[in-house]
């Protein structure tokens, strides 16, 4: 979705609203899904897998990691009742500053993942457990 400033009175463009509801449906349905599904399901196994020296940096990466969902969702809701208004056709302006602050969110929640949490999940966490997991983690995507 470009950065479209839409003034009072405006019309909205199809591709802006279509836009608008892809995003209103992926963070609102898979982003949260996904958020909740770690917490709930990766978080606990890595923690119980967990051996010696690991506890401390685990709890500590994992509960970082949740925090950073909660600050991550509000990020989104700063953006999410304009993207409605989008998405049901009215104008909006997104602000370019909560764009670009939830980015750089994801960014480094991202790479925070990628580059500590998920090599310590591959480390740690029996295959069986994490095809279980992954198991349920498509399934809650795929049904919700």
């Amino acid at each position: 979705l470009a950065r479209q400033q839409a003034g009072p009175g405006a019309a909205v463009d199809a591709n802006a609203r279509a836009a608008a509801a892809r995003l209103l449906r992926f963070f609102d349905t898979t982003v949260a899904r996904h958020h909740a599904h770690e917490e709930r399901l990766l978080f606990p196994a890595l923690l119980e897998a967990m051996a010696g020296s690991d506890a401390v940096c685990l709890r500590e990466l994992t509960r970082g990691l949740a925090d950073e969902h909660r600050e991550l969702d509000a990020a989104w809701r700063r953006l999410r009742g304009a993207l409605v208004r989008i998405a049901a056709g009215e104008p909006a302006s997104l602000a370019p500053d909560a764009v670009d602050a939830l980015a750089m969110l994801y960014r480094r929640h991202i790479e925070c993942e990628d580059k500590e949490l998920l090599p310590m999940v591959a480390r740690l966490v029996a295959d069986d457990e994490l095809l279980r997991i992954g198991r349920a983690m498509r399934e809650g995507r795929d049904t919700g």
